[in-house]
């Protein structure tokens, strides 16, 4: 017997080796266009094959592997049906697979059959509105069926919200992959908490917790291989001095928290602002995702940006305000974090600031306070107040004002009924609208009139109608395409003067707002100051994503057609020029073109006047570091890229304002009647600025070209 004890340890450490050195089997990764042979579906929900990621109407899924997964939100929510795989031999201990979506038992779920009977089953961890469709591994410990015949059955029975399942990479391993909880506790001594990124991985739930109170919760692609492609980072400078623990869900073998960093500063802060694609003179995010401008405010000296952000991943998510600041409109100053959301689910969608000139909500007790308004995507539309010039906020205790299906306040003082209006969308009928409430104070509000037609972010002001003998002015509406209405508004409904909106913007523009309280210019006149998000304009393997248009004044003028807003770059932008101009000096009469004609070279970013008579010629190309604009005079339109629109000439002659930085180009013609925004990284091969005629009576009367400084801060 002494000798049977070491024999049998010996023998299972053998198994235990053996064990270890089998490699996984695939049982399925979806990644053809139909099914593996023997899978049998019924129903509608699982279609003829695997999903190629995100199917229409569906939130974007994430943390599946390769190109394919199995994913029945096919037609929606109210699709159902079964997939089955063929029988197989279960050969390892552990089955793995990736899974998703919603968490009904029975009914959105994966289930494993050995004899026709059900012996394991899983479902997605959604079970109510918000949540995320990312994949996550889960595992099976199968070791008390190996070397039975056993098949994989994907269900989806439910309709309705988080009706449907997500699967991928199903696999025996003798390694188990589900995720664990994993927890790290450390004293807050620097201000910052450095977090590896890897774009494009599984993302994680992380929390920081005060004791047993949630303090910041969001996901994160968090770097699991110790080769982060960037760094985020968390603010905790409130927490100084306190104890936190960061808790998320990781691998069992994983050491990715052991990666977080406490530092005095935000990563690279040497790099900021340099990187090879962040753009000269756009804003853009230090780290992280943005989207529509939020809270749009001049109060003393300071022009305040707010914006929609995601400070832990360039993909859309954890929606916060972002903060920066500038004295000018060119120069700006990132302040971090100006909203942070309620909790995690409940985040902190569009809206917008004003001043409250006259104390009207009492919030300010040395001077004007700062009040915002903003969606909350689990309460309603809510109030907060700021008396430190937006670097701090405070919630109105009783939130939401205004509870109704839609978002993004607008607010507006209505000078001649001395009350505030809150303009936001409003989903009333089945149909899409603007609905106005009124309010003496910023906190009790009440409806007074909806229009129909306008979808998400709208504004609403009053310009002067230049050149108008009458001093007449117009209300102006508009929602997130951009398109607007002039009309006559008396504080409670908008009258629109023709039913046809008109178009300003075209390309790469979204969810516009303008600025609150704006300064009069130098002539006296006062500004309404617009900054759209470029959307759409991305820069590859930068650690920051989308960008905001430039800053423009807009103006009303008569037109043909009525009133009609034009929108060109704020005075502003000439401090930025470097420099005296690159141009073609032309003749009093100018030049006449008879073939290429190269304007500038060697160019990165500039800013150019252009003007081109275009007499009785068929049109000409202006190439612009490889992107291509083009006037067609047959057809009266400007075409740049995949961007197009309708443009007047006068007296012959096309006037233009381009705008050309490291993402994108801006194109400002007919006085800015027309302006356009276009994604465009240069071409490394091509840099420089030419025009190209069709025929060869075109001339150019003015060129000139202005090479672009950097704008920002640190």
């Amino acid at each position: 017997m002494r000798l049977a004890v070491p024999l049998i340890l010996a023998t299972l450490s053998l198994l235990a080796i053996h064990a270890a050195d089998r490699s996984d089997i695939v049982v399925a990764d979806f990644e053809g266009d139909t099914y593996a042979e023997g899978w049998k579906t019924t129903g509608t929900a699982f279609g003829k094959g695997p999903a190629k990621g995100t199917l229409p109407g569906q939130m974007p899924v994430t943390g599946f592997l390769g190109k394919g997964l199995v994913n029945s939100f096919l037609g929606g929510d109210s699709a159902t049906g079964t997939l089955t795989s063929p029988e197989f031999k279960i050969e390892r201990a552990f089955l793995n697979f990736l899974i998703g979506g919603g968490k009904q038992p029975g009914q959105t779920c994966i289930n494993l059959l050995v004899g026709g009977k059900v012996v394991r089953t899983a479902t997605g961890p959604n079970d109510r509105p918000g949540g995320t469709e990312r994949l996550d591994w889960h595992t099976w410990d199968v070791a008390e069926f190996e070397g039975k015949a056993a098949a994989i059955q994907i269900v989806n029975e439910a309709t309705g919200g988080w009706g449907h399942i997500n699967i991928d990479q199903i696999t025996q391993s003798d390694k188990k992959k589900q995720t664990e909880p994993a927890r790290r506790t450390f004293v807050v001594d620097l201000a910052y908490l450095h977090l590896p990124v890897k774009t494009g991985g599984p993302l994680r739930r992380i929390k920081i917790l005060d004791g047993k109170e949630t303090v910041r919760e969001f996901d994160i692609e968090l770097d699991l291989d110790g080769k982060p492609d960037h760094w985020a980072f968390a603010d905790l400078s409130a927490f100084q001095g306190k104890i936190l623990t960061v808790e998320t869900t990781l691998p069992a073998d994983s050491k990715a928290l052991d990666a977080l960093q406490l530092a005095a500063a935000v990563p690279d802060p040497l790099k900021l602002y340099q990187e090879k694609h962040r753009p000269l003179f756009h804003f853009t995010s230090r780290f992280g995702w943005l989207n529509d401008p939020n809270g749009l405010v001049f109060q003393d000296g300071e022009w305040h940006l707010f914006y929609q952000h995601n400070p832990f991943g360039v993909n859309w998510g954890n929606m916060h305000w972002g903060h920066a600041v500038s004295p000018d409109l060119v120069h700006w100053k990132e302040l971090g974090i100006g909203l942070y959301p309620k909790q995690y689910g409940d985040w902190a969608f569009s809206g917008s600031a004003v001043v409250d000139t006259g104390n009207t909500s009492v919030w300010g007790k040395d001077g004007k306070p700062l009040v915002l308004a903003y969606t909350s995507t689990g309460r309603g539309e809510c109030i907060a107040f700021s008396t430190d010039k937006g670097r701090t906020w405070t919630e109105y205790d009783k939130n939401p004002v205004v509870k109704h299906s839609g978002r993004d306040p607008k607010l507006v003082w209505y000078e001649k009924g001395k009350h505030w209006v809150m303009a936001v969308y409003d989903e009333f009928q089945g149909k899409q609208w603007i609905a106005f409430h009124t309010s003496p104070d910023l906190k009790t509000w009440t409806f007074a009139s909806r229009i129909e037609g306008f979808y998400e972010c709208p504004d609403l002001f009053e310009l002067p109608i230049e050149g108008d003998s009458k001093r007449a002015t117009k209300w102006v509406l508009y929602a997130a395409d951009g398109k607007y209405l002039t009309g006559d508004f008396d504080g409670k409904a908008f009258l629109p003067d023709v039913k046809e909106k008109k178009q300003l913007w075209y390309g790469r523009f979204y969810a516009a707002q303008t600025f609150d309280n704006a300064p009069k210019d130098k002539t006296g006149k006062p500004r309404r100051v617009q900054i759209g998000w470029g959307n759409g304009i991305v820069f590859p393997g930068m650690p920051f994503n989308q960008q905001m248009t430039v800053p423009v004044d807009l103006r009303l003028v008569s037109d043909q057609d009525g009133p009609r807003m034009t929108a060109l770059p704020v005075v502003e932008m000439t401090s930025l020029r470097n420099g005296k101009p690159v141009n073609t000096r032309p003749s009093k009469d100018g030049l006449k073109t008879y073939g290429p004609q190269t304007i500038a070279d060697n160019l990165d970013t500039f800013d150019a006047e252009i003007q081109v008579d275009v007499g009785n010629g068929s049109g000409f190309t202006l190439e612009l570091r490889g992107t291509k604009l083009t006037y067609d005079a047959a057809k009266g339109t400007l075409t740049c890229k995949d961007v197009t629109s309708t443009v007047r000439l006068r007296e012959g002659k096309l006037d233009l304002r381009i705008l050309a930085d490291r993402g994108s180009i801006e194109v400002f013609a007919d006085g800015g009647r027309v302006a356009m925004s276009v994604a465009a990284i240069p071409d490394e091969k091509s840099r420089r600025l030419a025009l190209i005629p069709q025929t060869s009576d075109i001339t150019i009367h003015q060129a000139a070209v202005y090479p672009m400084k950097s704008s920002w801060v640190k």
